[in-house]
């Protein structure tokens, strides 16, 4: 079984879709999906979505390239992270592709949400784009590592270097490989998925986003989470069964669900 690690169901054009995108799940042997927040004004729905499915999970925080959205605290991240279904802080980071100028704000936000997953022992679920020596810095600084006491986490829809994603394995972090690693393009990543060990790696959609080949282009979902896995099993020349196994373990493990 594959499991979804990252993904946005609660999107319109996703949530529009629940019946047939869990039955396209089942067909695919994708049991379980984390569905993650990107802003406070959504976490409700977020939230209600992991109520109503026995096999969603849910996260809480902000994403990086929302400027202009609530700001959560410390306390109230911490707050809304004991209810049972979130599993995890975020998604948070930092991205310096899309935004320019005095970015400390996003860096502050950052440090809030790794000091909430400090305070819940909940993991990390970390976005980092054109901006990795300043997220593993803040890592680093902040303890956000299993390695300083903090919970870890997973550095999601991993495009970095093989040398970041070994400082976040250091520090006891995941490394998340979605539909980009398939892509004809992504040479340098594929490199990278060969040198993650299994015991450390998940898979994603990050859905509606970046479907895998041979679905490249079109509308992504939890279902085609599979297809990643099947390529990272022939990219590393191992049975399909085994990345599906250690994935989900991971998932589990990383996590905290009884699985």
């Amino acid at each position: 079984m594959f499991i979804d690690s990252h993904c946005h169901i609660n999107f319109p054009e996703l949530a529009a879709r629940l019946p047939e995108i869990f039955s396209k799940m089942a067909e695919n042997r994708v049991t379980h999906a984390l569905c993650v927040c990107v802003d406070m004004p959504d976490f409700p729905q977020v939230l209600a979505l992991a109520e109503q499915y026995p096999n969603v999970y849910a996260s809480v925080g902000v994403h990086p390239d929302y400027e202009d959205t609530p700001e959560p605290d410390v306390d109230e991240l911490v707050r809304l992270s004991e209810h049972p279904k979130i599993v995890g802080i975020g998604e948070t980071g930092l991205d310096y592709y899309r935004l320019e100028g005095d970015l400390e704000w996003q860096r502050n936000r950052f440090r809030t949400h790794i000091r909430a997953s400090r305070a819940t022992g909940k993991p990390l679920i970390i976005h980092t784009r054109s901006a990795s020596e300043d997220t593993i810095r803040l890592m680093r600084e902040e303890g956000a590592g299993t390695d300083a006491g903090g919970a870890g986490g997973v550095m999601h829809c991993f495009t970095e270097s093989l040398q970041v994603a070994e400082a976040a394995m250091e520090m006891g972090f995941y490394i998340s490989f979605s539909g980009i690693v398939t892509f004809k393009n992504a040479k340098d990543l594929q490199e990278v998925a060969r040198a993650v060990p299994l015991e450390r790696m998940l898979i994603e959609t990050d859905s509606p986003y970046l479907a895998p080949v041979p679905y490249r282009g079109k509308m992504n979902e939890p279902g085609l989470v599979s297809h990643v896995g099947q390529f990272l099993a022939d990219l590393n020349g191992v049975p399909v069964e085994e990345v599906a196994r250690q994935t989900t373990e991971n998932f589990f493990r990383l996590f905290k669900i009884s699985g």
